[in-house]
């Protein structure tokens, strides 16, 4: 590319964000010899609690957000602590929620907008891709708002409040970070690395982790989550499994039985979906296990196309593959009602272990005979 088209391009097509976000400094939690263990729900309410004390710009509103503590407990009794003004309820209005997230941003607060679940996001996302994604890129940088948008999804059974429409927000929402943590620590350190950043997000925490037991962190409000980087949370030798959020916990749970059947998974979860892996750590792992299969609760080509560029293409990690990428995808609807319809309908711990042992099976048919 010759110097002038590099300068145009620079001109016309850089600026989407401000970059603080990924350069927050990484605090890890700490935790003691024998943690407490707590559902995600007090651990990420407890995190808002210094949140709030810590940041007296901060403010949260929503649907339920504020004299109920939100649908799930997460902000259970901080309305009453921290009073109305900066916990508030909302009507039942997306788009009026954003709208008010972005001036109040604008105006120099810190506002966490709450859109109840990621279904709803829907109703705001026209504001969220037209508006709030393009402020500092068609201001030259000049203005910024950064809201924080909390929501959460992925796994609810039934046809409402539990679709993952993940490939649709990430093609129109450039200009926002989008966030997967796998468990309500990790999003209590997101929210703690955005309020030291400048930049809009979106963080989608796993609806159905509230009520499941983390160990307590003794540095609440303190730690970081990283955003664009990804954590192996399972080396392995044979094949790469890169998931996020709620999946992650089925995909742990099939590399458990992958490892019984002699094949050794190692397990990526993505984090942050937007920026994504800033560091190539996908294409590294590639490197070694050379097969790669991704998990993913959206439609087929949704998230996963998305993911598979980015490893395939722009890390290119297709150089090391010796076999054909798969994607393990839900249906492309929405899913069915009850546990038997979520079992059909998204990736279930049976479809990882048969598509990841066909993987292995294809090139390896002796060791790994089909199974059918």
């Amino acid at each position: 590319m010759s110097t002038h088209l590099k300068i145009e391009e620079q001109k016309y097509s850089a600026g989407l964000l401000s970059g603080t976000a990924t350069k927050v400094t990484q605090i890890a939690p700490i935790y003691s010899d024998s943690p407490d263990l707590e559902d995600g729900r007090v651990i990420v309410r407890n995190n808002f609690e210094k949140i709030f004390t810590k940041y007296p710009k901060a403010l949260v509103f929503g649907e339920d957000a504020g004299n109920i503590g939100d649908v799930n407990q997460g902000l259970e009794g901080l309305q009453e602590k921290f009073g109305i003004d900066r916990i508030s309820d909302t009507g039942i209005r997306e788009a009026t929620i954003l709208g008010q997230g972005i001036g109040l941003a604008m105006r120099g607060l810190r506002p966490i907008a709450e859109i109840q679940y990621l279904d709803y996001i829907l109703y705001c996302l026209q504001g969220i891709s037209d508006d709030l994604a393009t402020v500092f890129y068609r201001s030259c940088g000049t203005q910024k708002a950064p809201v924080i948008i909390r929501t959460r999804g992925h796994r609810l059974e039934g046809i409402w409040h539990s679709g993952s429409p993940m490939g649709g927000i990430l093609n129109l929402v450039r200009g926002v970070n989008v966030l997967v943590p796998r468990d309500l620590t990790k999003a209590a350190g997101f929210y703690n690395t955005l309020l030291q950043a400048d930049e809009p997000a979106i963080v989608v925490e796993s609806l159905n982790g509230y009520r499941l037991k983390e160990p307590v962190p003794s540095n609440l409000g303190e730690f970081t989550t990283p955003i664009g980087e990804v954590e192996v949370t399972k080396e392995g030798t044979d094949v790469t499994i890169l998931t996020y959020g709620s999946t992650w916990r089925i995909v742990m749970q099939a590399a458990r039985e992958l490892e019984q059947l002699g094949i050794s998974a190692e397990v990526i979860d993505a984090q942050s979906l937007l920026p994504f892996d800033i560091n190539g750590d996908v294409a590294k792992s590639l490197v070694k296990t050379n097969r790669l299969v991704i998990v993913d609760e959206d439609v087929p080509g949704g998230a996963s196309a998305f993911l598979l560029q980015e490893v395939l293409e722009k890390q290119a990690g297709y150089f090391t593959l010796d076999s054909a990428p798969v994607t393990v995808t839900a249906k492309a609807h929405r899913p069915a009602y009850a546990t038997d319809g979520d079992y059909f309908s998204k990736p279930s711990l049976d479809d990882i272990v048969e598509k990841v042992y066909e993987v292995m099976s294809e090139t390896k048919p002796n060791e790994f005979p089909p199974l059918y």
